[in-house]
């Protein structure tokens, strides 16, 4: 079934979708198509790209809209609903560029998701910038027209892992420590599993892999892994799992009164979502890595932004909205600096985009010798019980200090 929607979803454009005649005339409104999931499995993480997308077309209209070789034009945002669904989340794409007629599309969230819907914006060749899809193989298939503003998670991996080696080193964790990867059988999670295996596969007397295990995504019962995780008595729980698995499978680990010197969900732990389900104590001590802190990036850009989000929603934004923000940012910066919305330059511009950015770093690119993935620094977090989340690493930028081994783990 999947196959034969993408094969419908390779139709050849028209004219005027690839960007024809008069393609570039300067148009009376520039419209982008994006879904998200904003029913299903992944509203809430949808509902939050959602804030970010609106935000970042707000901001833009306050001041007239994109600037298009001198001339303000408003931004129009078609967003639609694709339940999670990965066959829907095709059809809808295909849908918005040649039933709406969209200029460029802002991708969905969830890498299963991105995969699919990305390959619909490559063949009809439409711009598709998205901050929801970290997988590299999103970006390992020869792809000019789609761009993704999360680094890669491999690299997340990794950077957790450095701060667990300082730890190490410096006599606070066993060695060798025995590791439970677990992971989310996507994509997402095999880069997550490569990154913590190939870090310890290069420290082989101080780490050992005693559990390597997926599971499949939306799961009910997470019991029986984690009795496998038990029985191999991990000092390092490394799981990679989206938001609902992640709360899903620590409340099971804690009813189960089980503990770890170290844990980690990859890039969950700090949401207000885990805190409200879990309780402070049932998400204290969880490491996360992030692609954005409102601690880092270009300063200025970064109180504008909060300030912005926060007098509309009433909270601090999370990742989840930087991201949709700063894609949505990067693809109106790119259309203004092609002075057109033909696609090809469209294109071009976001290919040799660099921009000032609220991500770590400090700037946004998207370089073709990743398949046009961001690369950036990650920071690692530590939730404490005073409800904070303070950076941890890297040491130069930290704003706390980690805690390790879990103090309520008595071993």
């Amino acid at each position: 079934m999947l196959t034969a929607l993408l094969l419908v979803a390779g139709c050849a454009p028209s004219q005027r979708e690839s960007g024809g005649s008069g393609a570039d005339d300067v148009p009376e409104k520039i419209v982008i198509g994006a879904t998200l999931p904003l029913t299903g499995a992944e509203s809430k993480s949808g509902g939050r790209f959602k804030q970010g997308y609106e935000l970042a077309v707000e901001l833009e209209n306050a001041d007239g809209g994109i600037d298009v070789r001198g001339t303000k034009v408003p931004v129009e945002l078609k967003l639609l609903d694709d339940t999670t669904d990965q066959a829907k989340a095709i059809n809808l794409a295909q849908r918005l560029i040649t039933q709406d007629g969209v200029h460029a599309l802002l991708g969905t969230y969830s890498t299963a998701l991105i995969e699919a819907q990305s390959t619909v914006a490559e063949q009809n060749k439409i711009p598709y910038v998205n901050g929801g899809g970290a997988a590299t193989s999103i970006y390992g298939k020869g792809f000019t027209y789609v761009f993704g503003a999360l680094a890669p998670v491999r690299n997340l991996a990794t950077t957790e892992m450095e701060w667990i080696n300082a730890q190490q080193a410096a006599g606070k964790l066993p060695k060798p420590a025995k590791v439970a990867v677990v992971w989310e059988n996507t994509s997402h999670g095999e880069d997550f599993a490569e990154g913590v295996k190939g870090f310890a596969g290069a420290h082989a007397t101080d780490y050992q892999v005693v559990v390597d295990e997926s599971f499949a995504l939306d799961g009910k019962d997470f019991s029986a892994i984690l009795s496998t995780v038990r029985s191999a008595d991990a000092d390092l729980v490394m799981v990679d799992a989206h938001l609902p698995d992640f709360i899903t499978m620590q409340r099971q680990f804690i009813s189960s009164g089980m503990c770890a010197p170290v844990i980690t969900y990859g890039a969950r732990g700090s949401e207000a979502d885990a805190r409200t389900a879990l309780g402070q104590d049932g998400i204290n001590y969880i490491l996360s890595a992030v692609w954005w802190n409102k601690q880092l990036g270009n300063t200025a850009l970064n109180s504008a932004f909060i300030k912005e989000f926060t007098s509309r929603h009433g909270t601090d934004p999370e990742w989840y909205q930087a991201l949709g923000y700063e894609a949505a940012r990067s693809l109106f910066t790119a259309i203004s600096t092609a002075g057109s919305v033909d696609r090809t330059k469209v294109r071009d511009a976001l290919a040799t985009l660099t921009m000032d950015s609220i991500l770590p770093g400090g700037k946004l690119s998207y370089p073709a010798a990743s398949g046009g993935q961001a690369s950036y620094p990650f920071v690692v977090q530590q939730n404490l019980p005073d409800g904070s989340s303070p950076i941890i690493y890297p040491a130069d930028i930290a704003t706390g200090a980690g805690v390790a081994p879990n103090p309520g783990c008595k071993r």
